[in-house]
């Protein structure tokens, strides 16, 4: 490795002075490879490279010597790559100049998949203890017994899942993040709408996104499953409890309004909802769901943008890139700690 190509962090490229072009060395993840076509005709992989502490696009174009072995290992594959930094419409995005493959006894070697993987900020066996408590609150008996059945059938995968590709809480535990921090919004808010059934719209909560430990699979990546492809997690989601609903004699009625709310808690049907919330319960578990799933891009965007810049990169999520210095208690802004 060259003396004047350190190896760096996403974080550490992103904190780099963008008026200058460095040199630069980084171990990376392919969190998504796809292959385009140029206006001249020629193809060329459009990247998003990333570790734990976050993630950038550039393009790899066919002339590049390693063009077909990376395109061979696709997503999820760890990768070498040497460069010059360098910006594109505001946003970091660097040359590559040499991108090799990782073999498994690189990968292998200590911190490399540690400093890859990222992770839910909140330690996960607290999480996960909290969540198993709200599966315990609930007073009706079959309907619990229905969220146990559920958890039973999928096991650990559930804690270990990201709740998204890219959008929002994407990286390991993810998911049971997402799920506990609707969990508490709902026991803070149902007080405020008494017409909510609040153990239903719970367990709707606990429930709402299992389809996704069978939408989702890889390991320093996230890609879907066949079966998410051809089903998507709503489906998925609603077979899981049909079925555990019908094995612990869950009563119709019941049953009949908990898979709606998981058929419908993705708010429209362009966002994958099967059907709109028409139910009390629903409409609350897809409001809640939607804002946690916003709140959490805040929060991602909080930790990963250096702590030089006044605003995050565009979050597709929120259509907008977002301000992340903050007012401190004497009406100055102050930047957001990581």
């Amino acid at each position: 490795m060259p003396e004047d190509a350190p190896l760096l962090s996403v974080r550490e490229l992103k904190s780099l002075d963008p008026s200058s072009s460095r040199a630069f060395s980084a171990v990376l993840v392919v969190r998504k490879a796809n292959v385009k076509t140029a206006s001249n005709g020629n193809a060329y992989l459009s990247l998003e490279l990333g570790d734990r502490g976050g993630s950038f696009n550039c393009n790899l174009f066919g002339d590049h010597p390693q063009f077909e072995a990376v395109r061979s290992a696709a997503e999820g594959a760890a990768v070498r790559i040497e460069g010059r930094t360098d910006y594109y419409q505001n946003r970091f995005s660097p040359k590559i100049q040499r991108i090799s493959v990782l073999t498994e006894t690189e990968l292998a070697a200590p911190g490399v998949v540690d400093s890859l993987v990222e992770l839910a900020p909140e330690p996960v066996e607290k999480l996960w203890e909290e969540f198993g408590a709200a599966i315990e609150s609930l007073r009706h008996d079959e309907l619990r017994m229905t969220v146990r059945a559920v958890f039973e059938e999928i096991g650990e995968t559930f804690r270990w899942c990201p709740a998204a590709v890219s959008m929002h809480h994407a990286y390991r535990h993810g998911l049971l993040e997402h799920t506990v921090r609707m969990a508490r919004a709902a026991i803070v808010l149902l007080p405020l709408y008494p017409e909510v059934d609040a153990d239903l719209a719970l367990a709707g909560i606990l429930l709402h996104d299992v389809g996704k430990t069978i939408e989702y699979e890889g390991t320093l990546a996230t890609r879907r499953s066949r079966r998410g492809l051809l089903q998507g997690h709503v489906v998925l989601g609603y077979q899981l409890v049909r079925k555990a609903g019908l094995k612990a004699r869950l009563d119709a009625e019941r049953l009949e309004r908990l898979e709606h709310i998981i058929l419908s808690h993705q708010g429209e049907p362009e966002w994958g909802a099967a059907v709109y919330a028409a139910t009390p319960e629903a409409v609350f578990v897809s409001m809640v769901d939607n804002l946690d799933a916003r709140m959490g891009m805040v929060q991602r965007a909080l930790r990963q943008t250096p702590a030089t810049e006044d605003f995050s990169e565009r979050l597709p999520g929120l259509s907008s890139p977002l301000l992340v210095r903050r007012l401190d208690s004497g009406g100055n802004q102050e930047t957001d700690s990581p």
